[in-house]
């Protein structure tokens, strides 16, 4: 089971970039359009900096909703390999035999 305190300060980070997407896409669609004015692109490029790094979406990690590991996760089902075989070993995930001889 992973740290309290690692699942919490990701589903923050979670919580920030859902609040601030809008934000964050406005700006990065003025500092692409090349039809603006350079100052003005700047000017975004340096709002964009002075957000949170936490509301950016690359800082989210994925973690298995089970045991909030987070290192081998499927994206599919948001599941670690591990928590994935010891269903499978129960019979709860159709479709997945675990061998055993």
């Amino acid at each position: 089971m992973a740290k309290k305190s690692a699942i919490e300060k990701n589903n923050r980070r979670k919580k920030m970039t859902k609040n601030a997407a809008p934000k964050r896409a406005r700006l990065k669609a003025i500092i692409a359009d090349k039809s603006k004015p350079m100052e003005e692109r700047f000017a975004a490029t340096l709002k964009l900096a002075e957000m949170p790094r936490n509301s950016s979406a690359t800082r989210i990690r994925n973690r298995c909703d089970l045991t909030g590991r987070p290192r081998s996760v499927y994206r599919l089902n948001k599941l670690s390999r591990i928590a994935i075989r010891d269903l499978g070993s129960r019979g709860l995930v159709l479709g997945l035999v675990k061998s055993s001889w």
